[in-house]
């Protein structure tokens, strides 16, 4: 009868032992508090970063244009030229506008600067010319999604350019009168394509291509008349900056 109480004893003291190394593992695993019946449990919230796909920005660029035209006509009668050329030139403008996901508009003011024309009607190169133009443009991007943190997108613009003609000199079409300057308002538009790239949560650097046509240009008139520049365009490859300033909100 003694074996069986000391067995006894060994298994009280086992079981409570036993007891004492469990319970507190089982309390740390259940939640301190319940939510009431039919309430989800708690989640734990885990930050995002915050990047700049949505709210007003600002922008500069900066670039460089290579000039095209496609002719060019002296006052009657005299000689058209021909082998028209139009001349390289660098380019910046600012702008401002706002981003909602995948679509952006702007606004954005851009000057080339002075560009040479050359053309030939007695002489090779005999007529120059310089062509300058400020411009003013609305503008439409689609962004085409992120890839580590690289953003492709097209767009295209439309709006109002001054081109300006200066130092035009020639000994065979008018006008033959020298220093003289003449500014002329056309209808303008663009083309875009390009990719932007986050370097923060609000600054995306961006590179890209614009193809930019301004219109006629003409040089001021004497009294046999004035040259007339058709149809002026540039390539251009920039360099800019968008950065956000007024996030808007949106689900993240």
């Amino acid at each position: 009868m003694s074996r069986l109480k000391v067995s006894a004893a060994i298994g009280l003291l086992a079981a409570q032992v036993l007891a004492a190394h469990v319970a507190p593992a089982m309390a740390a695993d259940m939640p301190r508090t319940l939510p009431p019946p039919g309430m989800p449990l708690p989640t734990v919230e885990r930050s995002q970063p915050r990047y700049f796909d949505t709210g007003w920005y600002l922008r500069g660029d900066v670039g460089y244009a290579w000039g095209r035209i496609d002719s060019a006509r002296s006052a009657p009668p005299f000689t058209d030229p021909t082998d028209n050329k139009f001349g390289n030139a660098v380019t910046g403008g600012v702008g401002a506008g706002i981003k909602t996901k995948w679509l952006r508009t702007d606004i954005t003011f851009d000057y080339m600067a002075e560009a040479k024309y050359q053309g030939t009607v007695a002489a090779p190169n005999d007529v120059t010319a310089k062509i300058s133009n400020w411009s003013v443009l609305f503008n439409g991007y689609l962004d085409l999604g992120t890839w580590y943190r690289l953003s492709p997108y097209i767009g295209a613009g439309a709006g109002a350019a001054m081109v300006r003609v200066t130092e035009y000199a020639s000994t065979a079409s008018p006008p033959f009168v020298s220093g003289l300057s003449n500014n002329k308002w056309n209808f303008a538009w663009a083309a875009m394509a390009g990719v932007g790239y986050q370097l923060s949560p609000n600054t995306i650097v961006d590179i890209g291509y614009r193809y930019l046509n301004f219109g006629d240009a003409k040089s001021a008139a004497d009294s046999f008349g004035a040259m007339t520049f058709k149809n002026l365009a540039a390539h251009e490859v920039r360099v800019g900056l968008r950065w956000s300033f007024d996030d808007l909100p949106s689900a993240r």
